[in-house]
């Protein structure tokens, strides 16, 4: 029989350092992010595409067919974090001065498959299940489950007491998960991608960066909300712009957060 040999499995990269954040740092990251937009626009308009009509997809082919809802609300997020991975590869590609080719930067989004940022995308998922489940949960309390089957023509329902008070638990419920949700991931997909990293403690890390800097790390999930919700503004073409940009811009925010030793 022929001899087993084991696998060299690729060694864990030594854990980073949460560097200080300032509100410097957020206007540099966008700068920056501009910058590698402009030098690369073809990458950045690609993959902005793929979440434009994504995004585009999930309304269109959706409305009134709970079958296509559920799948393509489980799929969607397992696909969006590797476009992020392709904005993130350009703007890593463009620092050190390598060649930009589409071989290269697609071919690190499909290697990725095979590591940890595919588990990072099935936590949205989870989490997204838990959001919608938690929010129909609240609907159905405070409206009751009648309402709930006929929300199209119940709107009226939302202007009662009861009405209001499901506005105000939705509006904070839905900024808690948010926020939780952008803690877990604003940093551990670009440091998934970077390092070789387990995607708990990538997920921990990101965590850990928005403790250290709290009120830096708020700015920039309202700088985030504010430009992508104007973004939608004209007939969602600004987001064809702003993704982009603000996907460089959080691979540069990334570097500036994490200090990590030699290896």
């Amino acid at each position: 029989m022929a001899e087993i040999t084991d696998v060299a499995m690729p060694e864990a990269s030594p854990k980073p350092v949460v560097a200080e954040l300032h509100f410097g740092d957020l206007a540099a990251a966008l700068r920056e992010g501009w910058r590698d937009f402009t030098k690369a626009p073809q990458f950045g308009l690609f993959f902005a595409l793929i979440y434009a009509f994504g995004g585009f997809a999930m309304v269109k082919l959706s409305l009134g067919q709970v079958a296509t809802v559920l799948i393509l609300s489980l799929g969607f997020p397992l696909v969006a974090p590797f476009a992020a991975v392709g904005l993130y590869d350009v703007s890593r590609r463009l620092a050190v001065g390598e060649r930009l080719t589409w071989r290269c930067v697609l071919g690190c989004v499909w290697r990725e498959r095979a590591r940890q940022i595919p588990w990072i995308g099935a936590i949205i998922v989870i989490y997204f299940l838990f959001y919608t489940f938690f929010a129909h949960m609240l609907f159905a309390i405070f409206l009751g489950p009648s309402a709930l089957m006929n929300i199209s023509s119940s709107y009226e329902a939302f202007f009662t007491p009861q009405g209001v008070q499901l506005i105000v638990a939705e509006v904070i419920f839905g900024a808690v998960v948010a926020l939780l949700l952008y803690g877990l991931t604003v940093v551990s997909i670009p440091f998934a991608l970077d390092r070789e990293v387990d995607f708990i403690t990538a997920m921990l890390t990101s965590l850990e960066v928005v403790r250290e800097n709290k009120l830096v790390m708020l700015v920039w999930a309202v700088v985030l909300a504010v430009l992508l919700l104007a973004a939608m503004v004209p007939f969602f073409a600004g987001l064809l712009i702003a993704l982009p940009v603000l996907g460089h811009a959080t691979w540069h925010l990334y570097e500036k957060a994490l200090i990590h030793p030699a290896e």
